[in-house]
C-alpha cells in the first residue's frame, strides 16, 4: 500500500556500496561466502541515495563463530598488544585508524535479554592514541576530524548489534 509517508520507510539492503580503503575487504553484503555464514551481516543501509535527504546510517548483526554455519577457529589472528601504528603498518589486520570531516555515533549493543548492558564480550576500541576496553554496551560519539580505530575483538560470546550514523549524505 502506498501513502504519503511510505517512501520514508526503507526494508531492503542497498547493495553496490564501495568502501572505503581503510574498511579493509569489508562488503555490504548478506549471507553466505564460501560456505559458511559471515560473521559481519549487514541489516540494513541508510544515505541520501537510498532515500533523498536522508543522512548515513549502517546496522550490521556480528556473530561469534560458535554460532551455526560460522567458520570455526579464531577469527582474529589478533597479537595482545595493538595499536594503531601496528594495523596502519598492515601487520595486522582491521579496520584503519581513520577520521571523517562529519560527527559520528558508533555502538555496538549486547543480545542478552535479560541484561541488555551486557556486551556478550570484549572489544577494544582506539580514540586517537587512547585505547578503551568495553565489556557493556555502548554508544561512542566521535567528533569530526578524530581518529578512531583499530577495532579490535578480543571475545565475542554472543551475537552483538551494531550500529553506525553521521549527518552526512553519504559515507566517507
Amino acid at each position: 500500500m502506498t501513502s504519503k509517508y511510505s517512501k520514508y520507510i526503507t526494508t531492503e539492503l542497498k547493495r553496490g556500496i564501495v568502501m572505503p580503503g581503510y574498511k579493509g575487504d569489508q562488503q555490504i553484503v548478506q549471507g553466505y561466502r564460501d560456505g559458511y555464514r559471515l560473521g559481519l551481516e549487514h541489516v540494513i543501509w541508510m544515505d541520501n541515495e537510498v532515500l533523498p535527504g536522508a543522512f548515513y546510517g549502517e546496522y550490521t548483526w556480528q556473530w561469534p563463530n560458535t554460532m551455526k554455519d560460522q567458520r570455526q577457529g579464531p577469527r582474529w589472528n589478533v597479537p595482545e598488544l595493538v595499536t594503531p601504528e601496528l594495523v596502519k603498518s598492515g601487520k595486522v589486520p582491521g579496520i584503519m585508524p581513520h577520521s571523517h570531516p562529519f560527527v559520528e555515533i558508533f555502538t555496538y549493543f549486547g543480545t542478552n535479554v535479560d541484561d541488555p548492558s551486557e556486551l556478550g564480550g570484549e572489544i577494544e576500541f582506539w580514540l586517537e592514541n587512547e585505547k578503551f576496553t568495553l565489556t557493556k554496551s555502548f554508544m561512542i560519539y566521535i567528533p569530526a576530524g578524530v581518529e578512531h580505530c583499530p577495532l579490535v575483538f578480543r571475545r565475542m560470546d554472543a551475537p552483538m548489534f551494531h550500529m553506525t550514523l553521521g549527518p552526512i549524505d553519504k559515507y566517507v
